[in-house]
């Protein structure tokens, strides 16, 4: 996948690309999990998220926040990064201007600046928020959510609790036609270990979850991986 370098709010920003199997393809953008606590696009999830996309044939771009390996700026909190991440999304459109959809997915801080990009551009089609802070963050702005998506979550997550995101997402409003939905991964930690035996990773289990749910929403079954 080619790495590529495109302006941002606070300056360069890096990122990976992986191109469109067809034309018209749907595009999907990946954000990482917080700057200040080793979250990059080289994050496990974040790889994940961008794989699984790749694997529906979308166009797909993850990128580091400002100040995250070769991209320039300093943390900002969070007001800084949703800028980042309205430049990624504006730079991934510009290389697929006639994508049939577009989507947005986002691990912990990564899921909450996705869900205020959601709110931003009403472009955005779907969504994948995996293990959204709802106990860091409010998240009461998704009122009404203007599309549907999935929320991924562990049970034993120490940093996003379970029942701090089942509380925030039994409370979201929706549209007509639109729907939240919501899974958790049994044991999982915030890193999507087993809480418990840490040798355990559930990696794979947040792939089913979310393979599940773009088979649902595409109505078509994933390429099966490579090898």
């Amino acid at each position: 996948m080619p790495e590529v370098i495109f302006p941002g709010p606070a300056g360069r920003v890096e990122g990976r690309y992986a191109e469109p199997t067809r034309e018209n393809a749907p595009i999907a953008l990946i954000l990482h999990a917080h700057p200040r606590a080793g979250g990059s696009m080289q994050d496990r999830v974040s790889v994940q998220m961008f794989q699984i996309f790749q694997r529906f044939g979308f166009a797909v771009l993850r990128f580091n926040f400002r100040g995250i390996g070769r991209s320039q700026g300093v943390f900002d909190n969070g007001m800084g990064e949703l800028s980042d991440a309205a430049s990624a999304l504006d730079y991934l459109q510009s290389l697929n201007p006639n994508a049939e959809q577009c989507w947005v997915a986002g691990y912990s801080f990564g899921a909450w600046i996705g869900l205020q990009l959601l709110m931003r551009r009403p472009e955005i089609a779907g969504f994948i928020a995996v293990s959204p802070p709802a106990n860091h963050y409010d998240l009461s702005f998704l009122a009404p959510c203007p599309s549907s998506g999935l929320v991924v979550y562990g049970t034993r997550d120490g940093v996003a609790p379970a029942a701090d995101v089942e509380r925030v997402v039994s409370k979201i409003r929706t549209q007509k036609n639109i729907k939240v939905d919501h899974t958790p991964v049994e044991g999982a930690d915030h890193f999507y270990r087993d809480a418990a035996d840490k040798s355990v990773d559930l990696l794979p289990q947040l792939e089913a979850k979310i393979v599940t749910y773009l088979e649902k929403r595409l109505a078509a079954p994933a390429p099966k991986k490579a090898g």
